[in-house]
Order: structure tokens, then C-alpha cells, then sequence
């Protein structure tokens, strides 16, 4: 009997590892550091599943090339870097991770908030000085502080529970509120207006999609509260990237944490990048990217919030989960 063929894409010595030991003899691995994209379809033309992370690009011209393809099972909860009328077209599966971070992403939420609520990040720069002095470096309490959570679905909610173990009252804006959470854990929905005025600090934890693009734009960015912290560990493109900038130049966000941010999939080769022929997008990213960088109240960190180590397993079980169901006709989760 012939083996099945997975292809796995942006995989890590540990994760190639893990994944070798939860397939048996009747599977044929390939395992590739690189993302998929154009340039290397080549490499599945044969292949009966791919497992792409994040970065890979499966576009109509990646899907054309495949001969056996019948599934695609990212490892990621977001699948907007496959074309999904494609597949569905070329009669393929798609299956993702609609859930593994939660408690993860909420924790980075708060590393990001304490980081800056207490000037951690500046304390330790200046200690590395060996500079003791205490001057700048006050920070401020977050009990009694109010918490605008942007989407009070599985990641917010651990947010919202976290908050309230630091005694910060909670206000959140999600267009299918449950009301029945809202009283268990003592918040309460609010307008996406009413939030942006009163909230200390705002963190979004809602998806990116058409409904959610600049959600946060230069329209509504002037209602929030003058000084609040802001915090994305979602995705960039739910705040107009002008109006982030001007919120930071203009004192309206007092400090912001960011685990994503614009133009983030061009520099993650940047060392590569600057040996090449650099294209003026690159380098308008690069220039945004570094002027971010120079602020003292502003945290980056590169997407890293869902990088546990027992998040990254969890996505790796429901990938193998998914394969597996899908080849023995059960339930997985589908996406077409």
C-alpha cells in the first residue's frame, strides 16, 4: 500500500522531532525549515498533505502546481494566507488550530502590560549601565485601573480573569456578547467608543478580518483616553498604522506593547534582506519598525505571544488530530 505523503513547512529541529514520533511507518515526512510560497511549490507537487505555518504563501499558483494534494493543515488558528476559493475549487481540505493559545497569549497580554505599567524594560536597560537610580521609573498600580478588552472571545476572556486577579475593573466590546460570562466574571459590554473614552488600558484580542480591518483608525483614535497603554497581541491590521503612530507621537497612548505590527512578514530575514536588492517597501517597514524601537514607551516583541512550549505542542496534537481524522473520515477541524 502506497504511504501517505505530509509535507511539513517552517518547522524547527524540536518540532520535527515531536512530529516524527506520532507517525507511524505508513507515512512518508518531509520536514523544511522554509516557508511555502512560489518560489519552491516545486516540493509538493506529489504530496498528499502540507502542514504550513503563519508565514507560508498557498496561492492559486502554489495550489496549481499539485498533482495529490487533498489537504492543507495549517498550524495556525488564521488561514488567510491560503486561498481558500482555490482549494475548495481543486477539491482540497482545509483544517486549522482554532484553539491552543488562550491562557498564552493572555499571559504575554500581561507581561506586556506589567513591562510597562512598571518600566521594567527601561529598568533593565539602565541597569546593564550599571545605573541604580530610581528617577523615571515610577510606575503605577493596576488595581482599580479599567481594562478595555477589544473582543471577549477565548483569548480575551483569560485576559478578562487575569485582570480581575489584579483587581482592575473590566470593560470589553464584542459584537456577540455573552451575558451570561459577563456576570460569572463581573464585566461589562460596552460601545467600542464608550471603551476607546474610559479605558486605562486597551488590549485587542479580537481576529483580523474584513468586519475588523482598522477597527482602531484615525476617525476614532482621538476618543481614547489620554495616556492609556495599548497592547496588540492579535493582529496589526486591526489599527490603521496612522493612527498608531500619531496615538504614540501625540501622548494619546502613554505606552504601547506589541507583539505584531505592520509590515512584520518582511523583515522576519533581515539579515538575509540586507544583502539583497531592498525594496522600497522593506525599507519603509524597516524605518517604521526602528522608529517604534527608539521609544522608550514602546515595547516590540516578534510575535511570539503564542510561543509556549506546551502551546506550540497543543498545536502540533491538533495538526496530527486533524491529519488523522481527516484520513479516517472523522470529525476535524474543518475549515472547507
Amino acid at each position: 500500500m502506497a504511504k501517505t505523503s505530509i509535507a511539513f513547512f517552517e518547522t524547527t529541529g524540536i518540532e520535527k522531532k515531536y512530529l516524527k514520533k506520532k507517525f507511524d511507518k505508513n507515512f512518508e515526512l518531509f520536514f523544511y525549515q522554509d516557508e511555502l510560497n512560489d518560489s519552491n511549490s516545486n516540493l509538493i507537487s506529489n504530496i498528499n498533505i502540507i502542514s504550513p505555518f503563519i508565514y507560508s504563501t498557498i496561492n492559486s499558483k502554489v495550489l496549481e502546481k499539485t498533482k495529490k494534494l487533498k489537504l492543507i493543515a495549517t498550524r495556525s488558528t488564521g488561514f488567510n494566507h491560503i486561498d481558500i476559493k482555490k482549494a475548495e475549487k481543486k477539491n482540497i481540505s482545509v483544517a486549522n488550530v482554532p484553539y491552543y493559545g488562550e491562557n498564552t497569549v493572555a499571559e504575554h497580554t500581561f507581561a506586556l502590560i506589567l513591562a510597562l505599567s512598571r518600566n521594567i524594560h527601561k529598568a533593565y536597560v539602565r541597569t546593564t549601565r550599571n545605573d541604580f537610580a530610581l528617577q523615571g521609573l515610577q510606575g503605577f498600580d493596576l488595581k482599580g485601573k479599567t481594562l478595555g478588552v477589544i473582543g471577549a472571545g477565548s483569548i480575551g476572556v483569560h485576559v478578562i480573569r487575569i485582570a480581575k486577579g489584579f483587581g482592575m475593573k473590566v470593560i470589553a466590546y464584542d459584537p456577540n456578547p455573552n451575558h451570561i460570562l459577563s456576570d460569572m466574571l463581573e464585566f461589562k459590554y460596552v460601545s467600542l467608543d464608550e471603551l476607546l473614552k474610559s479605558s486605562n488600558i486597551i488590549s485587542l484580542h479580537c481576529p483580523y478580518n474584513q468586519y475588523t480591518h482598522h477597527l482602531l483608525n484615525m476617525n476614532n483614535i482621538k476618543l481614547v483616553k489620554k495616556g492609556a497603554l495599548f497592547i496588540n497581541t492579535a493582529r496589526s491590521g486591526i489599527i490603521e498604522p496612522q493612527a498608531l503612530y500619531y496615538a504614540i507621537d501625540n501622548n494619546i497612548f502613554g505606552g504601547a506593547g506589541l507583539d505584531v505590527f505592520e509590515g512584520e512578514e518582511l523583515l522576519k530575514e533581515e539579515n538575509q534582506m540586507l544583502t539583497k536588492n531592498v525594496s522600497v517597501e522593506h525599507l519603509e517597514v524597516l524605518l517604521k519598525r526602528n522608529i517604534l524601537l527608539r521609544r522608550e514607551n514602546v515595547i516590540l516583541t516578534p510575535h511570539m505571544a503564542f510561543d509556549s512550549v506546551e502551546a506550540v505542542e497543543r498545536i502540533m496534537d491538533t495538526t496530527v488530530e486533524n491529519i488523522m481524522n481527516f484520513l479516517e473520515d472523522k470529525n476535524y477541524h474543518k475549515v472547507i
